[in-house]
């Protein structure tokens, strides 16, 4: 029987290996590629600069090297796709060049490329250099995929960072990413919860807006951001013989504290703020343990006054937050606002 579960063990340790393996085979080849997509961009681009009429002698340069390169290896080498590449040398190239160990200019750079092609064609298509660097960082740091990274794009995630952070941590964002030190580093204004499918203008309660949550936890807590765990739902404490429930209680890794949620339709008021503030203060003084830090609340609420937030809460305030939720994503009209914003 021992010699069984020993090689049951051996047989599953194995096919883990194996797939790991194989999985970062995947990846290197993927980097492989994206490596070599940039070297073919720049040697288009550089023999384009040669080029007398440079529109028309890049037409028949791309159409050229697609058939070549088609004749050789087969699908994959359109005129479009041999464009992406040109696009994506002058889109990386600056920033790539700079971080090259190479000291050979006319060797195309050894670029620091961590995402997959797909992830590129995406991240092409942003215009705004800082805003197009913080989703690469993301991406790669978070592990995202495609699917993710638009998701992220079209929630305007980058835009909603910038509206919740001083000008000053505003260009960290570009060249570190999301850095959680404080509780407000996870803080977004709005959250977009499209994903749980309620319209935006519709009457619904605040359980169906919890319920919406817990069917599609994953996704709120990819809308959450970095190091956020799951921990309960209409979570019960009680005190001098009154009992109150709290709607959703995470942890963050990061932080090293609770995170407490409560939702509310349509306007905050200041009894909402008071009632979070009782919570907060419940789990510091009874449910934290000693090492970990001062418990976090965040209210998402339909509309709110920043008037009566701010006066509810202390000046020193580092604990309590109230954001809007949306559940649709941003239309152009509304993103245009958000980026004006960030301008």
């Amino acid at each position: 029987m021992t010699n069984k579960l020993q090689n049951t063990k051996l047989f599953k340790q194995a096919i883990e290996l194996l797939h790991s393996a194989r999985q970062q085979v995947v990846r290197q080849v993927n980097l492989t590629m994206v490596q070599t997509y940039f070297e073919i961009g720049q040697m288009i681009v550089e023999e384009e600069q040669q080029g007398q009429d440079r529109a028309e002698y890049g037409a028949g340069l791309l159409k050229g090297l697609s058939e070549s390169l088609t004749n050789e290896f087969g699908k994959g080498f359109s005129i479009r796709n041999i464009e992406q590449m040109r696009k994506f040398y002058l889109a990386y190239s600056i920033t790539q060049t700079l971080s090259a160990d190479s000291e050979n200019k006319t060797q195309a750079p050894s670029a620091n490329f961590k995402l997959s092609w797909s992830h590129y064609l995406k991240l092409m298509r942003i215009n705004e250099e800082n805003e197009r660097k913080f989703y690469e960082i993301e991406s790669a740091k978070n592990n995202w995929s495609v699917r993710e990274l638009d998701r992220q794009y079209d929630s305007a995630l980058y835009a909603r960072l910038v509206l919740s952070r001083d000008k000053d941590k505003v260009k960290e964002l570009s060249e570190k990413g999301l850095v959680i030190e404080k509780p407000k580093d996870i803080i977004k204004d709005p959250y977009v919860l499209e994903f749980i499918g309620l319209p935006e203008k519709s009457t619904y309660s605040e359980s169906d807006l919890e319920q919406g949550i817990i069917d599609k936890l994953e996704h709120f807590l990819l809308e959450l951001g970095t190091g956020f765990a799951f921990v309960a739902r209409q979570k019960r404490i009680s005190f001098d013989s009154k009992h109150f429930r709290i709607d959703l209680v995470f942890y963050n890794r990061i932080l090293k504290c609770f995170v407490l949620i409560d939702l509310k339709i349509g306007e905050l008021k200041h009894q909402d703020i008071g009632q979070m503030q009782m919570y907060v203060n419940y789990y510091d003084r009874e449910i934290k343990l000693d090492d970990e830090n001062k418990t976090i609340g965040i209210i998402l609420c339909q509309n709110k006054s920043e008037a009566v937030v701010e006066y509810t809460l202390p000046e020193n305030n580092e604990q309590i937050f109230a954001s809007k939720y949306k559940t649709v994503l941003p239309s152009k009209e509304e993103l245009k606002l958000l980026i004006n914003e960030t301008e």
